[in-house]
């Protein structure tokens, strides 16, 4: 368990109040148009690897054809890049661009099994960045409204991918789609690195301590060891390369709260694609869906309920922190998972299995119609999970401000 977690996971944060006016402060930093900006470069580029995922899935018995291969065999590519996304995610890339063109011309299941990993790797910082960077630029009762507009935003992938997916695949070629890819990763890799700011706290980055004056043992350096220092690291300082362990986020897992919303994320993420990836070999076969464009629409509903649940939840969990931060004088990180329970754990796991008895017992467009609702339900349910990673983002923001 990390230290002093037991605690702080039991008692009531930012209780001082000039404590928590030199907290606000921070967040400052940026005008309202400015965090505007910088919420909408990284919602591109958090829509990069949901639009690279979606626009795949329709795509595999047409990939499968094409490489000799059966279905199941390409549905491993969604497996690996996923796997790649949750690697990729804590050490981060800007090399997607180029790995979309070595998907786009893999010859064989091998290549594309390559190419989709480091392709999926490159991308998938994008998530994981994009939920840091809110966490960093709006304080606490504006954050989830902002946090609901950059997953709303990044779920345009699972509703606009898969039909565009399907429809280059239908009327050109899977591998045109990958090509495409390749360009707009490459254009808002562009606007990033030229004017994309620095959003971390002061002092709060590891390099930031590592920089610092003071010794490991907290202590000032004595004026000696600050001349010695100085000598050498005015000729380093800009040179010295500063290694950093990219799993060393894995350590907040220790504490039981992210360790819970981690497990709960991964089991309804699980339902999700179960429901999802097979959708051609399911809702396609059943319903006699050939068309590439017309697999590809039926990811549609899913796309438009997380795009509604995800801007909705976070307005009703900023109104749940605001009500009860009036009703206690204090706040917990946990409370922005009340009002996400009930329609979470209602709407994933119900649709789901509705969603398999349509698709058993009953044909024709009853049938089809009743899948597209319980497509709808279910990422309007997914959705609301996603405030598990808000509430995660601002546990863990609470503890490192706090030095804990």
């Amino acid at each position: 368990m990390m230290p002093g977690s037991s605690d702080t996971e039991a008692t009531p944060l930012l209780q001082d109040s000039s404590r928590m006016k030199a907290h606000e402060l921070v967040y400052k930093r940026f005008s309202d148009s400015q965090k505007k900006v910088i919420v909408s470069m990284v919602s591109m580029c958090g829509l990069l690897p949901l639009f690279m995922a979606g626009s795949f899935i329709p795509c595999i018995p047409q990939i499968a054809n094409d490489l000799e291969t059966t279905g199941g065999t390409v549905s491993y590519a969604v497996s690996i890049s996923v796997f790649a996304m949750a690697i990729g995610s804590l050490v981060g890339s800007s090399y997607s661009g180029f790995c979309s063109i070595g998907v786009a011309v893999s010859p064989s299941i091998s290549h594309l099994l390559f190419w989709r990993f480091l392709q999926a790797f490159g991308v998938s910082s994008g998530l994981s960045v994009g939920a840091g960077v809110i966490g960093d630029i709006y304080k606490l009762e504006e954050r989830g409204t902002a946090m609901g507009v950059f997953f709303a935003a990044i779920l345009l992938g699972p509703a606009l991918a898969p039909l565009a997916g399907g429809a280059a695949a239908h009327y050109a070629s899977w591998r045109i789609m990958q090509v495409v890819l390749a360009v707009v990763t490459l254009g808002v890799l562009i606007p990033i690195v030229l004017f994309f700011p620095e959003t971390s706290h002061p002092g709060t980055r590891g390099i930031d301590k590592l920089s610092s004056p003071t010794s490991e043992r907290g202590l000032e350096a004595t004026s000696e060891e600050e001349e010695t220092r100085g000598s050498f690291s005015s000729l380093f300082r800009f040179k010295m390369p500063v290694i950093l362990n990219p799993f060393e986020a894995l350590l907040i897992l220790r504490s039981p709260n992210l360790l819970a919303m981690a497990m709960v994320i991964f089991l309804i993420l699980a339902v999700d694609y179960i429901l999802l990836i097979p959708i051609s070999y399911t809702i396609g076969r059943k319903y006699g869906l050939t068309n590439e464009a017309f697999i590809g629409a039926c990811f549609i509903p899913n796309g438009i309920g997380s795009m509604i649940g995800a801007p909705l939840a976070g307005r009703i969990s900023d109104r749940t922190i605001s009500r009860l931060k009036a009703e206690r004088g204090r706040w917990y990180p946990e409370d922005r998972l009340r009002a996400a329970l009930l329609p979470a754990l209602t709407l994933v796991p119900m649709s789901a299995i509705a969603s398999g008895w349509l698709t058993t017992y009953v044909d024709g467009w009853v049938g089809l119609g009743g899948n597209l609702v319980c497509l709808f339900l279910n990422g309007l349910g997914v959705s609301f999970f996603f405030r598990f990673r808000g509430a995660e983002v601002e546990i863990k923001r609470v503890e490192v401000e706090l030095g804990l």
